[in-house]
């Protein structure tokens, strides 16, 4: 692990950790495993909203995992949304949110390869100009049941991708099966970013950048299911872990000496 690319991995956070029930991160095995998995060498750090602190967090790293975990806070894409469907969201920490877009802003400025997971994938589309839908079973009625944390280590549902994307390219497949254990999802577009996977029920899955905006970093993939669960009942999503650490190797063998 001498020479493994450094990947910050977001935490998510808790109001009362184990230690003097303290403010505290927490973050699920799953993920720090999936990057070792990768050839990655993962690093979590604490949530601290301080601009530059944060672009030391990035500027030490070589790629950056954004994780999921609760709620992102709905003023941040929708500030009218309707006091019902804001009724229908979990908790949510803005020192979270605020800690995150700043990563967001660090990783493109100083052009870092990115993997952004479930929350992680939602919250960058939002940092760029999109909109979620808040709940999906109140406005989307007739869509699958996508929030299965029962099965949460087991593909539900398939989804299909689209041939000519980074994430074809990188499974070698343009239909797999997912987890999935999320009641809110893409709704609005980012116009930098561009669809690359969906759900049988037309819900967005993956996103890459519209080709316009290929060049805005050197990697990035994003998904709303939890690859880093499905390492072991299917081996294929341990090649998005594996083409992300060789994305930031390559950084780190371009960048740093």
């Amino acid at each position: 692990m001498k020479n493994a690319p450094l990947i910050l991995v977001t935490a998510s956070t808790e109001s009362s950790g184990a230690e003097f029930y303290d403010y505290s991160i927490s973050l699920s095995d799953a993920y720090p495993r999936a990057v070792l998995a990768g050839g990655g060498l993962p690093w979590i750090p604490p949530c601290i909203p301080e601009r530059e602190l944060v672009a030391e967090y990035v500027r030490r790293c070589d790629g950056v995992l954004l994780s999921g975990g609760d709620d992102i806070q709905p003023e941040l894409y929708d500030p009218t949304v309707a006091a019902e469907l804001k009724a229908t969201c979990g908790e949510h920490d803005k020192v979270r949110d605020l800690f995150e877009m700043l990563v967001l802003q660090e990783v493109f400025a100083q052009k870092k390869p990115l993997l952004a997971i479930c929350r992680g994938y939602q919250l960058l589309n939002i940092s760029l100009g999109g909109t979620l839908i808040v709940d999906i079973p109140s406005q989307r009625p007739g869509a699958i049941k996508h929030n299965r944390m029962d099965v949460k280590d087991n593909a539900v549902h398939e989804i299909l991708i689209e041939p000519d994307s980074l994430m074809a390219g990188v499974l070698g497949v343009t239909r797999v099966g997912v987890n999935s254990s999320h009641h809110q999802a893409i709704d609005k577009i980012a116009s930098a970013l561009k669809v690359t996977a969906r759900a049988e029920d037309g819900m967005v899955e993956a996103i890459e950048f519209g080709n316009k905006n290929s060049d805005l970093l050197p990697y990035m993939i994003g998904v709303q299911y939890h690859p880093e669960r499905l390492l072991q009942s299917l081996p294929v999503h341990r090649e998005l872990f594996r083409s992300f650490a060789a994305a930031a190797a390559l950084y780190k063998g371009d960048h740093r000496s």
